[in-house]
């Protein structure tokens, strides 16, 4: 395979577990980023950090039969590993490895690896575990994700100062806000952060509601926070989107020092590709 064109690494091998080795012509075992990885057709499994040409199942023959699934429509398919699927509609896909997950409409996808989301209405697609996506139609190129809206959680703790990210729907690991690099992010998070211990001055139950709004591309973003109520002492909670790696999103919150403070929050994402 021959170098694409911007990218100084190709695909040199995949792994007996689906990861795919890169080389830059003098090493032959280097990871690639999200950007290289899907240039080349794989997929980029977040959570792990690596390029996967196929995610590795110990149940592998298990879950080939894709068990507990319901479908009611025709041109619906549901990839290997989408186990407990409900599908009502047509041209709906789950993308595989996916669980308890529910779709009613048409040309809708949940991506893979994905669990317990939910799609509704049509040219919709579910990237993020715990999701629930209102799909608005194809939009200008015709394509999932055109146009929609979406809603899911997360959950943190901290007992610093220090930013903190957010765990996507009660994932003990992942952070990171999935994303399509092709499309504008409108966001909405409603965040609540109450205090559960801690030594600092202020009591148990000291607590605040904050909203951080703003739009997003790439890393490109312009977002402001407000305090919708608080009691106690807050001094210094807030909350923000925050980035790393080339194209990674996350929810973070602070808190304070000596504090033990528990966060939920509700995000809501309004998309539009182009």
């Amino acid at each position: 395979m021959e170098y694409l064109t911007g990218h100084t690494i190709k695909p040199h091998r995949v792994t007996a577990v689906g990861e795919v080795r890169f080389t830059d012509g003098t090493n032959t075992e280097l990871g690639a980023n999200q950007v290289t990885c899907e240039a080349y057709g794989y997929t980029y499994d977040k959570a792990s950090g690596t390029c996967r040409s196929f995610r590795y199942n110990t149940n592998l023959e298990r879950n080939i039969s894709n068990i507990n699934n319901k479908n009611n429509g025709a041109g619906n398919t549901t990839e290997l590993g989408s186990n407990t699927i409900q599908v009502n509609g047509t041209n709906n896909t789950t993308k595989g490895f996916n669980n308890n997950c529910f779709i009613n409409g048409s040309n809708n996808e949940i991506a893979n690896g994905v669990d317990n989301a939910t799609v509704l209405g049509n040219y919709g697609i579910a990237e993020r575990d715990g999701e629930v996506v209102i799909g608005g139609g194809g939009g200008r190129n015709g394509g999932k994700g055109g146009v929609q809206s979406s809603s899911f959680s997360l959950y943190g703790i901290t007992t610093s100062a220090t930013s903190t990210n957010l765990y996507i729907n009660n994932s003990t690991t992942n952070t990171i806000i999935n994303r399509s690099s092709t499309s504008f992010q409108g966001f909405e998070a409603n965040v609540i952060g109450v205090r559960t211990g801690g030594s600092a001055a202020g009591s148990v139950n000291d607590r605040i509601f904050l909203r951080a709004t703003g739009i997003v591309y790439l890393q490109s973003h312009s977002q402001s926070v407000s305090t919708l109520g608080s009691f106690g002492t807050v001094t210094g909670w807030t909350t923000a989107v925050a980035f790393d790696g080339v194209n990674d999103m996350h929810l973070a919150v602070t808190g304070a020092a000596n504090m033990n403070i528990s966060w939920s929050a509700t995000m809501n994402f309004y998309e539009m590709k182009i």
